[in-house]
């Protein structure tokens, strides 16, 4: 059975908590056109996201993790 490659966009995009949950960041965090950005929505976006269910089990085969 060949390896299973990990797709290295996702794994440098996703992190992984202790507890198995996938984390990833918000749209807005760029740093791109952050001046007509609402302070606060750029304060809202600081916090990472946890990955819905559906996609959980896509990105973990993705990461070579199933």
């Amino acid at each position: 059975m060949p390896k299973v490659k990990t797709r290295k966009l996702l794994a440098k995009k996703i992190k992984i908590t202790a507890t198995g949950k996938l984390m990833r960041s918000h749209q807005l965090r760029s740093g791109h056109y952050r001046a007509h950005k609402s302070k606060s929505a750029l304060r809202r976006h600081r916090v990472p996201l946890e990955v819905n269910k559906t996609l959980t089990q896509v990105i973990n085969r993705m990461l070579g993790r199933a």
